[in-house]
């Protein structure tokens, strides 16, 4: 049933109950004044009867026939418009209109009383005649005017109107409920056909001054592009998994062939000496290393892709810099690693991408930032330079050519002695992609080593629209990063 019948029917069946009830309440209300009116008629003939009527039963009552002939004259006209009854010991005395005397009469009652006799009504009022011989009772008679033919007429005519008013009130509902309502069917013939699976056309509409439907359109609009967020995710998250097992079949392919054809010389030279076995197994070892190495940074990287704003909040820097460089202590203890962290450097991000980025600078300081004695001598700071927070890695090893300055951060770039994944660095320019921030490498002060910088706004913001380190171009770290001298590295592996 559409909504303009519903709206038809329900008008067309409550306008008559209404009219009904407020024709009701006007008869009962008028009925209630006419009443008030005889009731005051009726006391003021009463009172003006009731001495005539004593005199009357008191003469009755003394054997005078003449005098109560004379009494009841007087009784009659100071009646004037009423009906009188005077009941007595031993007679009754009545004149004017009033109901047949075998009509039963109410108990005596304080006020006036309806009472009902041949098809009409009467209001009675009742009054006890005292005399120093004779008691009586006065009945005083007056025909009930909210009984008249014209209430009954207006009671017809309120039920008349109430049977019009249904179709009528009905009609009219349904016709301005249909033209309130033509904005929803338009809005619902627009929509009728769209999938959002197979098409990107999404309605547009116009405001049509009709609250709820602008607001039906508005939650409508904010459905479908939520959907559109999601299938993006969606996608994203496709690509981001079909992207790891591109990159994990093809990184993967030539340590598991070197672990194979070491494997077939084990094997296949059960005699080898020791020292050729060592190396084989030796070989066997690091590969295997690099193996799970490349691994643990595929799926960071997936992660890191992945990670929605829900898991943002706010993160002190100087507390996850303290972590870090406290399992940086435990995992190299010849290294001499300080840390300089004001408390209260935090940024609006997420902590486990936050803690990888500082671990993968200071690890990578541990393997390429040794002297030329072989001595790991590294300085983690975290600052505050405006609305940024900058993290500075300092080591006192050969440094970074500036040829090489971005290419290092271009996922699966290893130096020529590098035993890594060359995933590391990748995973930093991800997360400093990710927090809206930008990271750059350059001399050591002093000259001697590399200094790693990373830039992220204190009150961080929304996440990159398009996030793609394992198989595109971080298109986005390149745009947060415009702003400074260096732009962002084109992979995050």
């Amino acid at each position: 049933m559409r909504l303009s019948t519903r709206i038809g029917l329900a008008v067309g069946c409550t306008v008559p109950l209404l009219v009904a009830a407020s024709g009701w309440l006007l008869l009962h209300l008028v009925g209630r004044d006419l009443h008030g009116v005889e009731d005051d008629h009726l006391r003021r003939r009463a009172a003006a009867v009731a001495p005539d009527a004593r005199a009357l039963l008191r003469a009755a009552e003394n054997g005078r026939p003449k005098a109560a002939d004379t009494r009841e004259r007087h009784l009659f006209s100071a009646a004037l418009d009423v009906g009188v009854r005077v009941v007595g010991p031993d007679a009754v005395f009545s004149g004017g209109p009033q109901p047949d005397a075998s009509v039963p009469l109410p108990p005596r009652a304080r006020g006036p009383v309806t009472v009902h006799a041949g098809g009409r009504s009467w209001r009675v009022l009742s009054r006890q005649v005292e005399g120093p011989v004779v008691t009586g009772t006065l009945w005083v008679f007056s025909p009930d005017t909210a009984d008249r033919a014209q209430v009954q007429s207006v009671r017809r005519r309120v039920v008349l109107t109430a049977l019009l008013a249904a179709p009528l009130s009905g009609l009219l509902a349904w016709g301005l409920a249909a033209g309130a309502s033509a904005p929803l069917r338009r809005l619902t013939r627009r929509t009728a056909g769209l999938d959002p699976r197979t098409s990107a056309a999404r309605p547009e509409h116009r405001p049509t001054g009709v609250t709820e439907i602008d607001e039906l359109a508005a939650t409508l609009a904010t459905v479908l592009a939520r959907y559109d967020q999601q299938a993006a995710r969606t996608a994203e998250a496709l690509d981001t998994a079909r992207s790891f097992s591109s990159a994990a079949a093809h990184e993967l392919r030539t340590p598991l062939m070197s672990m194979g054809t070491n494997l077939d010389i084990l094997a296949g030279h059960p005699g080898l000496p020791e020292p050729d076995r060592t190396e084989v197994l030796t070989d066997l070892r690091r590969e295997h290393a690099r193996l799970l190495g490349l691994l643990v940074m595929l799926r960071e990287l997936g992660r890191g892709d992945l990670v929605e704003a829900e898991a943002l909040r706010t993160v002190d820097l100087s507390e996850v810099a303290d972590a870090a460089v406290a399992d940086a202590r435990r995992r190299a203890p010849d290294a001499e690693i300080t840390l300089h962290a004001p408390p209260g450097r935090t940024v609006q991000g997420w902590e486990p991408g936050l803690r990888l980025l500082l671990d993968n600078l200071i690890g990578n300081a541990l393997v390429h930032g040794r002297d030329e004695r072989g001595r790991a001598r590294v300085a983690v700071s975290v600052r505050g330079a405006g609305d940024e927070v900058v993290i500075t890695v300092d080591d006192h090893g050969p440094g970074v050519p500036p040829t090489a300055r971005e290419r290092i951060f271009e996922r699966f770039q290893r130096g020529p002695d590098s035993a890594g994944s060359g995933l590391g660095l990748t995973l930093v320019a991800q997360q400093a992609a990710l927090h809206r921030g930008g990271v750059t490498v350059t001399d050591a002060p002093g000259g001697a080593g590399a200094r790693f910088e990373v830039r992220l706004p204190s009150g961080g913001g929304d996440l990159p629209g398009r996030r793609d380190w394992l198989i595109g171009t971080a298109q986005t770290g390149r745009a947060a990063g415009a702003r400074r001298s260096q732009s962002f590295p084109k992979d995050r592996p």
